[in-house]
């Protein structure tokens, strides 16, 4: 299939797992809205401007519109903001604090019922992982964690008291610990084990801390850039390192630093290219801006793929337990490095999705639970416009026996509808800042990068966040 049409597959089919999220919110509002016998003036995914719409069996009129931030359902007698929704009729009876309750919260819960769903199938069909385990590679002897008593070939089992399965889940720890100096348990070849105070090092790429350490492993090459002294030398894509300069290879750190080093002399490369073991002669060349040895590669771990069966329950747990220790770390970003540069929005999403669902339409899914979990979360905020503040309200009548008054409660919505848009062009400008940092240093020289495409992805969107009411 021609490139230009595999874009066109995956932009609608983000878009469409987009607005099934969107949707089923929506539609939880409406089906509760209309059970409980609201006025329905209006169903809409997107904000602003209309592109299409019509109208049901029931009279209520559905659009699409061109902001993909969220949507609404109009309902006046919920009294919400006009800048989002429009103006609406006048007149209409008040309702009981209880029936305001149920539609806020039907929203949520359509999420967290989609989230199940998904979480289900998930479940039934499998989702590729990444199987690499914690296994420590090459550690320089007078390096800080070489110092502690780490050697390569020590295993990592856990990270401040909590249990890893891989490196992604080691960097995902250090990055929301708050704490620079991280609590490693360690087992050793011989069984032993020990915690080690490990000190994180800050990446200025994505601005957080992450643990200097790598996995053992041998990396593979990628991608080699056009006109590279690797293309000169014969390297190709797939090519594994085995030595390099006569060091054997055993982590992506190991090589980085190897060919650092070597920048102006001339080294004996040793790859394994399928069952084969090929020599090359290289010199790498000096970086003038950054001042690093570099081959012209992209590196990477050989996929070692298995298949996971999580749970329903794990899955959406596990979704809201990373949303929490995000929050948790934004609250206390001298502490984590985490700051609000690093909430993201739509654009993020929409990222995030297409790239999973080019590598696997299950890997698209998977992290659509997590969305539909942080929809709901997200919403149950007890600020005005967002389910959370019509539950507030909601339950203070219901409290005090008294109504709030109709003009504050315009008031209030109108006040965050403003900070809510404001929220949402300050993360739309932290996603296009994150696009371009990543596209930029995809141009930039590649051997000094440890990390694959998705765990990239999945460190910016650390917290995504989509706006629906």
């Amino acid at each position: 299939m021609p490139s230009f049409l595999i874009w066109i597959v995956v932009g609608l089919g983000v878009a469409l797992l987009f607005t099934l999220a969107i949707f089923v919110h929506e539609l939880g509002h409406y089906w509760v809205a209309r059970l409980c016998g609201l006025k329905v003036e209006g169903f809409s995914i997107g904000f602003g401007p209309k592109i299409f719409g019509w109208t049901d069996r029931h009279g209520v009129p559905w659009a699409i519109r061109w902001i993909p931030a969220g949507g609404f359902v109009r309902l006046p007698q919920m009294i919400t903001s006009e800048m989002i929704e429009g103006r609406s009729e006048g007149g209409l009876p008040p309702i009981q604090p209880w029936k305001k309750i149920l539609v806020a919260l039907a929203g949520p819960f359509m999420n967290v019922v989609l989230a199940f769903a998904l979480g289900t199938l998930i479940w039934l069909v499998g989702v590729p992982k990444t199987s690499n385990n914690t296994i420590v590679g090459s550690v320089e002897a007078d390096s800080a964690e070489g110092r502690l008593g780490i050697k390569e070939g020590d295993k990592i089992l856990s990270i401040e008291g909590e249990r890893v399965g891989s490196w992604v889940d080691i960097q995902d720890a250090a990055i929301v610990a708050l704490t620079n100096v991280l609590k490693v348990e360690i087992e050793h070849p011989d069984g032993t084990r020990a915690f080690y105070p490990v000190p994180t090092e800050f990446n200025e790429q994505f601005h957080l801390k992450l643990l200097p350490l790598g996995p053992k492993e041998h990396p593979a090459i990628s991608k080699v850039e056009p006109g590279s002294v690797a293309e000169t030398a014969g390297l190709k894509a797939g090519d594994v390192f085995v030595s390099f300069d006569g060091v054997q290879i055993v982590g992506q750190r190991q090589l980085i630093g190897l060919i650092n080093k070597r920048h102006g002399h001339r080294s004996v490369v040793e790859v394994l290219r399928g069952t084969n073991t090929v020599h090359f002669d290289i010199t790498p060349i000096l970086d003038p801006v950054r001042k690093v040895g570099r081959i012209g590669i992209e590196i990477g771990s050989p996929p070692v793929l298995t298949i996971d069966h999580p749970t329903p329950w794990e899955q959406i747990t596990a979704s809201a337990s990373r949303i929490f220790k995000f929050v948790q770390a934004l609250t206390h970003q001298k502490q984590s490095s985490v700051g609000v540069e690093h909430l993201h929005g739509p654009v993020m999403i929409f990222s995030s999705l297409a790239s999973e669902l080019r590598i696997d339409p299950r890997l698209a899914i998977s992290l659509l639970v997590m969305l539909n979990i942080n929809l709901a979360m997200l919403n149950l905020l007890p600020l005005p416009v967002l389910d959370g503040g019509h539950i507030v309200i909601g339950l203070f009548e219901i409290a005090t026996g008294r109504s709030i008054g109709a003009r504050l409660q315009e008031a209030l919505s109108l006040t965050f509808a403003l900070l809510l848009m404001a929220f949402m062009l300050f993360v739309t400008s932290n996603d296009i800042s994150a696009l371009f940092r990543f596209r930029g240093s995809g141009k930039a020289e590649k051997a000094d990068k440890t990390e694959s495409t998705t765990e990239k992805m999945e460190k910016e969107v650390g917290g995504t966040n989509a706006v629906g009411r």
